[in-house]
């Protein structure tokens, strides 16, 4: 069994206790966009995955401007401190995927194993599934545990997220 440094230990908990992200775009002014996405990692292409209505402004922002970026934090804890709360703010860039295409096909397969329970969604006309290229990350895994993840780092990680 290979060792696994504690900060990848610990973005891999994060990633994979954490299923909703606060996704930010840009609009067509040019202006910070922050939503909120659930997301799921796609194993076989190393990409996070959203499903998306195409009525939504973070859709139609990123397909303007495919440069995203994603932060998955721990939720606070009612009488803790926050200021270190763990998070990874991750850079991308966004592709909507082609329904039927192989690669939506993985992508829908991830999502709907993490969220089984939207799987009509997936049928609905305005709804796209998007794959987000990780590019690079920014980790905090506590009071002065901060790092930069290079892509090798971030690509093994969501390729084998469990």
């Amino acid at each position: 069994m290979t060792h696994e440094p504690r900060l990848t230990v610990a973005l891999r908990s994060l990633l994979n206790t954490h299923r909703v992200a606060a996704l930010g775009t840009l609009d067509e002014a040019g202006q910070a966009f922050v939503s909120m996405v659930p997301f799921a990692m796609d194993g076989s292409s190393g990409s996070l995955v959203i499903h998306v209505s195409g009525l939504a402004a973070h859709a139609r922002n990123l397909e303007r401007t495919p440069r995203v970026s994603l932060m998955v934090m721990q939720a606070e804890v009612a009488g803790e401190p926050v200021h270190a709360l763990p998070r990874v703010t991750l850079d991308g860039v966004a592709t909507v995927l082609a329904v039927y295409s192989p690669a939506w096909v993985s992508a829908r397969a991830a999502y709907l194993a993490r969220f089984p329970d939207v799987e009509y969604m997936t049928q609905l006309g305005d709804f796209r599934f998007v794959a987000v290229s990780v590019t690079g990350a920014r980790q905090v895994a506590g009071f002065g545990a901060a790092r930069s993840i290079d892509t090798e780092e971030l690509a093994q990680v969501l390729r084998h997220p469990d």
